[in-house]
């Protein structure tokens, strides 16, 4: 069964080859490329996800992945962060002024720089398991 580039659906719609594993899927994702085939980019500009692959037409636009990108950055980037902040204030005991210097710009930096690779990979976990909202 091919997919037309007009038509959408699930990926459990899509052939039996173009299925991917898991980790596959989560590694194509965590690269901005489709996580069924591996070849079209997933978005189009910083955070929006294109509806369709350029490449296989999955319907990546379905993953409606809203939330749950930021929640895994700030669990990611907290558990990265606060353990320096709390060791450099211990070691050095900077000022107030000097923490704020420095671990805010590094906090921001580091929330930017991994939120669109989780984005990636949470719309191939959704794709992966069917949680792409169908189009009615």
């Amino acid at each position: 069964m091919e997919q037309h580039p007009h038509q959408q659906g699930t990926t459990r719609d899509l052939p039996e080859r173009t299925q991917a594993s898991l980790a596959t899927q989560l590694v194509r994702g965590l690269a901005d490329r489709c996580p069924v085939c591996g070849q079209g980019r997933i978005f189009s500009g910083y955070l929006r996800v294109v509806p369709l692959c350029s490449a296989c037409h999955a319907p990546l636009g379905t993953a409606r992945a809203d939330d749950a990108p930021p929640y895994f950055t700030i669990f990611l980037v907290g558990h990265i962060i606060i353990p320096l902040l709390l060791w450099t204030e211990r070691s050095f005991t900077p000022s107030l002024w000097i923490l704020m210097a420095i671990f805010l710009p590094l906090t921001t930096v580091l929330s930017l720089a991994v939120i669109r690779p989780i984005k990636g990979a949470t719309v191939g976990l959704m794709l992966h398991f069917g949680l792409a909202k169908s189009e009615s």
